[in-house]
């Protein structure tokens, strides 16, 4: 109507009119949530759980008192490595009996531990403010995304002809210290394997926490047994055991290459670093921008591996001195405390900050200033305002490098096509963000950015589980495992027989998936204010190497499903194949995955450690849903469809 209405015009007297409405009823409007306290929810499939809504007296009462009284958990220390074969040994003994439980009755249980779960939301929520330093509005959707996680992994089809890897070490972070490790612990329960959670040392009463309540809900302790151990040669005997087929990490990527280093045939799934990026072009709403920014840099003091770290800023904003005073007037409204404090927006960090971090909080580099300068807040080293660098150049220290913490670096661009080569330009592809309202620049953005998850007029943090399955490419994902809360994570926990395989009639069971499934965007949230497209893109470039107990048809089998996948090139190292021109293969041009279908030197898997290639040694399957995701990167795609809470041509 702004755009149309004259005064005297019938638009001009409607409005008019529900104004003057307003006004009437102004003492009349209720204060009363909207949404019920207790509200029902659907049991025809898997819904995401909802957060606490803390406009209700009584959901900020029982906060507040969980908050005062923290749960009271006691953690033993691991500390020789017959401790660590104690522990593992109970896990392996239950592995038996814990495959032959039928999947419906371990997907019962996960139901059974999700229940748990939201009983205890605020008891976790407390102990989460009180040894992570995580704040109620950090540490809510969280508890939502284990749940959700649970709930998610009980809903999953297992592939045919698969079978448990065995045993799973679930080597979990500090910085979301109970939805992750869930994540992991679940998967694997599902998919029929025995566990071990070795938790990060800053946050073991978590994860003890969490296995409580898996024991208290019904998950057999032969099943799951945490283990916490220091990070030294007891720990190196827990991640190298023999008894562990596969190992789930969630931390750096230097931990990952350092596991690697003690046992280069370990089967590593790991979501390691980011140095993300928000794109800002001239066609940006600028004031949702700057909102979007800050949640993305500050949110849980940057410790976030999605966190913005950079933003790479189109020149004729970048140039504006009103956008950089707003920048800097909105970090600076950023409330920093304690998690406990409700009024808390940015809580501590973990630890006072080691030496990346203390460098970009407190040094610039050449040709930089300070924008917003971080301040250290108090004696312990773990409270800072949020700082941010202006002038960052490409190709420096801080453009490149992952500082985990509260600090955003601003980089100029000269257009999109310049912003996007800054925004691909480091090791890492984790998340990645743009900021624009036009749709070819979206299009431009979203066929050329490299990470594997994408948002557009939103914020980059966040991901919900199936909504936005999450992990990244290049150096944030190790190991070529699928996207944690995505369709494809439960089969990555079993691994099919290796027996001759029918070419033919795999390839026709490829062809038809692709079709239905893989080589098609999919929405299954299906939400009206925002989409959450889940894609497959094509792997460049496979190297296969079979040998003389490589199972008749795998080969060819496997060829169709990299034609089927579209992967651009691979190749084939066969029976009598010299293992100097392997390695020279691999040096000279590295493929994104090794596909092993007999056995390899040493030095095969050293080569590949040493350029980032995924090795895989799962048999070749006819079931498409093991097979087909081995030949394809997994990509989330969230773009916002409102403005202001409108959405364009839909009455809502």
């Amino acid at each position: 109507a702004m755009f149309t209405m004259e005064p005297g015009s019938p638009t001009f007297d409607e409005q008019a009119a529900r104004f003057r409405t307003a006004v009437e009823e102004r003492h009349t409007v209720s204060a009363t949530p909207r949404r019920p306290a207790d509200a029902p929810m659907p049991d025809d499939g898997f819904h995401n759980a909802p957060d606490s809504d803390f406009t209700a007296a009584s959901v900020r009462a029982a906060l507040a008192e969980a908050m005062a009284n923290p749960p009271q958990v006691d953690v033993e220390v691991r500390t020789t490595t017959e401790d660590v074969d104690a522990v593992v040994g109970r896990i392996v003994a239950g592995r038996d009996e814990w495959a032959a439980t039928p999947p419906a009755d371990r997907a019962a249980l996960l139901h059974a531990v999700a229940d748990r779960m939201e009983a205890d939301r605020f008891a976790t929520l407390a102990l989460m403010a009180d040894e992570a330093g995580k704040t109620a509005r950090e540490g809510d959707p969280e508890v939502s995304e284990a749940i959700d996680f649970a709930r998610y992994y009980a809903t999953a089809t297992l592939p045919a002809g698969t079978g448990p890897v065995g045993s799973v070490l679930v080597a979990s972070p500090w910085n979301f210290p109970y939805a992750i490790p869930g994540g992991g612990v679940f998967a694997a329960l599902m998919a029929g394997n025995t566990v071990v959670l070795k938790p990060a040392p800053e946050t073991r009463r978590i994860a003890r926490w969490l296995v409580d309540q898996c024991h208290a809900a019904g998950i057999p302790e032969s099943a799951l047994q945490f283990l916490a151990c220091p990070d030294d040669d007891t720990g190196r005997h827990l991640v190298t055991h023999d008894a562990f087929a596969t190992l789930v990490l969630t931390g750096a990527y230097d931990s990952a290459r350092l596991f690697l280093g003690w046992k280069p045939r370990l089967r590593v799934l790991a979501e390691t670093s980011g140095k993300n990026a928000i794109v800002v072009t001239e066609a940006a709403d600028q004031d949702a921008a700057i909102k979007d920014l800050v949640k993305s840099a500050f949110g849980h003091a940057g410790q976030k591996c999605s966190a913005a770290s950079l933003a790479i800023v189109e020149a004729p904003v970048y140039d504006d001195p009103d956008f950089r005073a707003r920048l800097a007037a909105a970090v600076r409204t950023v409330r920093v405390g304690w998690g406990a404090d409700p009024a808390t927006i940015m809580g501590p960090l973990i630890a006072p900050p080691g030496p990346n971090l203390e460098r970009a909080l407190t040094m610039l580099d050449p040709g930089e200033r300070w924008l917003v300068e971080p301040r250290q807040l108090d004696d312990t080293g773990r409270l800072w305002s949020p700082g941010v660098r202006a002038d960052v150049r490409p190709g420096s220290w801080f453009h490149r490098t992952e500082c985990f913490g509260p600090v955003l670096g601003l980089i100029r661009a000269d257009d999109l096509d310049h912003a996007l080569a800054l925004q691909n330009a480091t090791p890492y592809g984790l998340t990645a963000g743009l900021h624009s309202l036009d749709p070819g620049e979206i299009d431009t953005w979203l066929d050329g950015v490299l990470a594997g998850n994408l948002y557009v007029n939103r914020h980059i943090t966040g991901a919900v589980v199936r909504r936005q399955p999450f992990g990244g490419w290049k150096r944030s994902s190790v190991g070529g495992g699928p996207k944690a809360g995505g369709p494809d994570y439960v089969a990555a926990f079993r691994v099919p027989a290796s027996v001759p395989i029918d070419a033919d009639a795999a390839g026709s069971a490829y062809r038809q998936a692709w079709d239905d499934r893989f080589g098609v965007e999919s929405d299954p949230s299906a939400l009206v204010s925002e989409a959450n497209l889940h894609r497959y893109r094509p792997l460049r470039r496979v190297v296969i190497v079979v040998g003389s107990d490589t199972p008749p048809g795998a080969l060819d089998a496997a060829h169709t499903a990299a034609t089927v996948c579209r992967t651009h090139t691979i190749a084939v190292h066969g029976p009598d194949r010299d293992d100097a021109a392997l390695l020279a293969d691999l040096a000279a041009d590295p493929p994104d995955r090794l596909r092993l279908l007999t056995a390899a030197s040493d030095d095969v898997w050293a080569r590949c450690h040493e350029h980032d290639i995924a090795v895989l040694t799962q048999p070749v399957s006819p079931d498409p849903l093991a097979e087909l995701p081995l030949w394809l990167h997994e990509q989330s795609l969230s773009l916002s469809r409102h403005r202001y809470g409108r959405v364009p041509g839909v009455d809502i």
